[in-house]
């Protein structure tokens, strides 16, 4: 039977190769932006794998915490927190210097009739202003990868060597993100690892929990985009820890994604079978999509330990469980960058 707290343990149970390189990293982790839907499992993770390699280390997570199930459940679990908005610059500057960074703070939906500005304040201006405060430190800087552009499902996914084409407010901010971080690695030193992120599934929100949400609700599915990559939570966060003792100066990109290309109406069909209802689609398949190639990341972090078929089925089940929702569609049908 799935709960909520079945899906926390496994999400912030460490694999061995992560307790094995928790061990290697040197210095407290600081992570900003830890109140979002990545961040509390994220932290978590780390403090259970400092923990499992017998080792002491702090974890800070830092945010404004406006969900109070996030706060608790960051302390049940002994992560430190601070509360801060990081725009603001005295907030920002008291920060305790650390000698590892995980930047998870960013701003997309929204973004688009009449709030640009705060989009881009966190997405550009911020990370500048973080950039420089934590100059001296190793930074895992989260990006995503729809600053590519839609590509022909024949092409394979963009790699990391591609041209981004970023289209629409959102993306182009979050290109503006890597680029102030892709300053200070120049002008600075410092050792960055961007990290391109391509929907992460959580069973509360995802890609998954949104097509099942529209079986359920008799919502007909758009195949305008007919494929996606995803990849399970636990493994995409941690790689972001990983990922830290990756940085270098000059910044480097990984994308992150499953290495499946999954197609949406088959994706679909199966959600249907375990949900009980047949999906309705709309419109014909199209032949280009939003997708990555995720081969750099397998080869230096392995293979994710939950494949695509597992995280459908693990959908469908926890919504019949009847498990908390956090109610933050990813609009993954979206092509023109409008958020």
């Amino acid at each position: 039977m799935w709960t909520e707290e079945k899906l926390n343990e496994l999400l912030t149970t460490p694999t061995q190769k992560l307790i094995a390189d928790i061990a290697k990293i040197k210095g407290d982790i600081m992570v900003l932006g830890a109140g979002g839907k990545m961040g509390p499992t994220l932290c978590i993770l780390a403090k259970n794998a400092i923990k499992a390699a017998g080792i002491e280390k702090r974890v800070i997570a830092v945010s404004r915490f406006s969900d109070k199930i996030a706060l608790d459940l960051l302390h049940s679990n002994g992560v430190e927190t601070i509360s801060a908005d990081l725009l603001d610059q005295e907030s920002l500057n008291s920060l305790p210097e650390v000698e590892n960074v995980i930047f998870m703070a960013g701003r997309k939906f929204g973004t688009d009739g009449g709030t640009e500005y705060l989009t881009w304040a966190m997405n550009s201006t911020l990370p500048a202003f973080v950039a420089y405060k934590f100059r001296k430190s190793n930074i895992v800087v989260f990006s995503s990868g729809n600053i590519y552009p839609i590509v022909p499902l024949s092409h394979g996914g963009c790699t990391e060597e591609d041209k981004v084409a970023p289209s629409g407010e959102y993306p182009m901010s979050v290109l503006a993100r890597e680029r102030a971080f892709e300053y200070a690695s120049h002008q600075y030193g410092t050792k960055v690892f961007n990290y391109r992120l391509n929907f992460a599934v959580d069973l509360r929100y995802g890609v998954l929990f949104d097509c099942a949400k529209k079986i359920i609700d008799g919502t007909p599915i758009e195949l305008a985009t007919p494929c996606f990559n995803f990849i399970w939570q636990g493994t995409a966060n941690e790689i972001a820890i990983r990922g830290l003792l990756h940085a270098e100066s000059p910044m480097r990109t990984v994308n992150v994604t499953g290495p499946e290309t999954v197609s949406i109406k088959k994706a679909a069909i199966q959600l249907g079978k375990y949900l009980g209802k047949e999906p309705i689609f709309a419109g014909e398949e199209g032949n280009t999509a939003f997708l990555n190639d995720s081969s750099l990341a397998m080869e230096m972090f392995g293979y994710p330990d939950v494949c695509a078929n597992t995280l459908i089925r693990w959908q469908a089940e926890y919504i019949l469980a009847g498990g908390r929702t956090l109610d933050k569609p990813t609009h993954f049908e979206e092509r023109k960058g409008t958020y």
